[in-house]
């Protein structure tokens, strides 16, 4: 009995830990640049990590530091977003992306 409440407790937990080192990464968009934040799912900001921009036919267009305060800014004018971005951020072990869409760049420049 102790040993099966043990193992449920590891199967609860083992998810757990792994989801809070999880990266989230969200990028807002202006008229100039494209904002990037990355920070860990337990609110940690990512201080150290790489961004790479790729165009809508995942052609790496721009490569980029974070900076210490987890951001990132993406020229509008120094790349190709017709087709849209996909912004994606390595920091080590962890990784993940966002997509902007040429609507999302559209509504905000108000073409």
């Amino acid at each position: 009995m102790i040993r099966a409440f043990a193992l449920a407790a590891i199967g609860i937990v083992a998810p757990l830990s792994a989801a809070a080192h999880q990266l989230v990464v969200f990028a807002s968009v202006d008229c100039e640049a494209v904002t990037v934040e990355a920070k860990f799912s337990n609110g940690k900001v990512a201080q150290l990590g790489d961004v790479r921009v790729l165009d809508g036919l995942n052609n790496l267009v721009l490569r980029l530091k974070l900076e210490r305060d987890g951001t990132a800014r993406v020229p509008l004018a120094d790349v190709d977003h017709t087709g849209g971005l996909v912004i994606e951020v390595e920091t080590g072990d962890h990784d993940n992306y966002w997509i902007v869409t040429p609507e999302d760049i559209a509504r905000k420049c108000g073409s």
